[in-house]
């Protein structure tokens, strides 16, 4: 007889967490270096609208009296919200998952700043806030002899030990009044420099406003943020140690954009700005993305943001193939969306961003101003055709571009029809004997798919193998404005396939090397340069148009997936395409002697 259900009443023992400092750790390594910025920035900003009139102030700065104090640099956080008493910061500081604000999938998780601040201030967080004008500290650090977070206890002036008290007014910050939050950031020892960015930041002087600006579109009305940047400097030198308004990159698109719309997409709005074409693009880099880039955009913060040549080639997915460094996408999801507990990514109904799906949609909408700007700039682009000319010697060797079908082990199970249109063959019937039940066949025929097995064997129309891939080639340079630095750096081209568009590098130093070499073989005639340099333009763009056709003829093979095609035509490999070059030297000899005449009797 069955066992039936317990149906009575029941009770949970609730799930405990068994070193916390392990799992803290683990999860701080989830979050970006900068993490912390943005998860204590957006507690300050949710104390400010938790007062009645939602206005308020937050700075980040160094903690001047810590540094009068020891001498030693560390960066702190002030804001003027509703403030915390010290019970209410030992219930909600301690606690994973816990927050003084509303938690929701959507919203405040409650373990933000444990998470990314915590885990890289070994030596704590000082909290120190005031309400109704009484002010409260704590100090959340790692333990070094256990490991494990949580609150340092203090010894106080009766002998006792707790993990709160009370503080001076003289500690206040100057722009707290009855009530604000200071967080000062101590680092992994007493003697660390925390308002140094970890290593790689950019525009380490001012790297706070920076991310800041860059990780947030815009402030609620009513809030002003600052940060302190050039912060060695004296602090009489106002033009370098100063306070700089943090204004997010909605103010500054807005200011400095010449058109903007938006593009509606598949659950999804693509936000679009044409940077206007001046000087101050890039004087404004180091404290905001005054360049071309794209983010996604959600809650009024900044996503997976892309920019130099991450940005370039996000930028080029979506068919802005000229004038990039003029454009800002940012990519609006509609529905079912929430950020990833580290806060570094969205997910869409739970799966990553679609930015491929979403590119080929705003390829097809592509906005007419974005359309004339890389009409504009791709004026400069314009070089002889080559086209026709290497088409006419492909088209002597255009049967290799067919390839043969890819032939499994002879002594497999199975053998190939090889009159079938797939790309592997579809198997037959084999004479040899064989064991098992079924019907006869293999998975490593039509799809590796059991099913495969109950396909009619009438088949279905198949598309015959193009041969007029050819893809459509510019040749783009640095000196005539097509192409920027970090696009293509020291690299011979990039093909994209969603566009059949071949990008040649001009500056690539194969080429002028190349170039340079013919040149003062034709040092004696006037001019040479210029038809060396078409000559030499032509071949190379015909080894690298036959690389593109070539993988094109392995694309549809069962043995070579999306993402080995992908890497077979990176720009790495179309470089690698162009290194050899004995027998293009000799093709490019050969067509010199016929332009510029035979070089016999001269010294090779």
């Amino acid at each position: 007889m069955g066992t039936l259900p317990f149906t009575g009443p029941r009770r949970t023992t609730p799930m405990t967490v068994a070193n916390t400092g392990f799992m803290l750790d683990r999860l701080g390594r989830d979050c970006a270096p900068l993490q912390f910025i943005r998860e204590l920035t957006q507690n300050a900003i949710e104390a400010i609208l938790a007062l009645p009139e939602r206005t308020g102030e937050i700075v980040w700065d160094v903690d001047w009296n810590y540094h009068a104090l020891t001498g030693v640099y560390k960066l702190c956080i002030i804001d003027t919200g509703v403030g915390m008493t010290g019970e209410e910061m030992v219930r909600y500081i301690n606690q994973l998952s816990s927050s003084v604000h509303e938690q929701s999938h959507a919203g405040n998780f409650g373990v933000g700043a444990k998470i990314a601040a915590a885990t890289r201030n070994h030596a704590g967080l000082v909290y120190v806030s005031w309400k109704h004008g009484i002010g409260s500290m704590i100090q959340l650090w790692r333990d070094p002899d256990t490991g494990e977070y949580g609150l340092l206890q203090f010894e106080h002036p009766d002998g006792a030990w707790n993990e709160q008290g009370q503080v001076e007014a003289a500690v206040k910050p100057a722009q707290i009044d009855q009530h604000g939050t200071m967080v000062l950031l101590l680092g992994n020892d007493l003697e660390h420099n925390t308002m140094e960015p970890p290593p790689g930041t950019a525009t380490p002087s001012r790297w706070v406003g920076r991310y800041l600006n860059t990780r947030y579109f815009r402030f609620p009305d009513g809030i002003s943020v600052r940060a302190r940047e050039g912060w060695e400097n004296p602090l009489s030198d106002k033009d370098r140690n100063l306070l700089r308004t943090v204004i997010g990159q909605q103010r500054y698109l807005e200011q400095h954009s010449q058109s903007h719309g938006s593009v509606p997409l598949t659950n999804a709005v693509a936000h679009w700005w044409i940077l206007n074409d001046e000087p101050a693009l890039s004087q404004n880099s180091g404290w905001i993305a005054s360049s071309g880039h794209s983010a996604a955009l959600y809650n009024n913060e900044l996503y997976e943001l892309a920019t130099g040549r991450g940005g370039v080639a996000r930028l080029q997915q979506f068919g802005v193939i000229f004038g990039y460094q003029r454009v800002v996408l940012y990519l609006e999801p509609q529905q079912e969306v929430e950020s990833n507990t580290a806060r570094t990514h969205l997910l869409l109904r739970s799966e990553p961003l679609p930015w491929a799906e979403w590119a080929a949609e705003f390829r097809e909408a592509m906005p007419t101003e974005i359309k004339t700007l890389m009409e504009e700039v791709a004026a400069g682009a314009v070089s002889p055709d080559h086209r026709q000319t290497i088409r006419e010697r492909l088209k002597r060797i255009m049967e290799l571009f067919k390839l043969s079908r890819y032939r499994p082990n002879p002594d497999g199970a199975v053998t190939i029809d090889e009159s079938s249109t797939s790309p592997g063959g579809t198997p037959r019937r084999d004479p040899r004997p064989r064991t098992g039940s079924g019907r006869p066949g293999g998975p490593g025929g039509r799809s590796g798919n059991v099913y495969a097995l109950f396909l009619t064997d009438d088949g279905s129309p198949a598309d015959p193998v193009r041969n007029d891939l050819d893809p459509k080639v510019q040749w783009i340079s640095q000196e005539r404005g097509t192409r920027v630095g970090g696009l293509l750096e020291d690299r011979a081209a990039k093909y994209h396939p969603e566009m059949n568009l071949l990008q040649i590098n001009e500056d690539f130093r194969v080429f002028n090397d190349m170039i340079d070499r013919w040149t003062d073989r034709y040092s004696h005639v006037p001019g040479a340069r210029e038809v060396v340099k078409e000559v030499v333009h032509e071949w190379f763009e015909q080894q690298l148009i036959e690389t593109v056709l070539g993988v094109h003829a392995l694309k549809d093979s069962p043995e070579w997936q999306a993402s080995q095609v992908t890497s077979a035509w990176s720009q790495e490999a179309l470089s690698a395409t162009v290194m050899p070059r004995y027998h293009i030297d000799f093709a490019i000899g050969r067509a010199l002697g016929s332009k510029l005449g035979t070089l016999k009797d001269r010294v090779s």
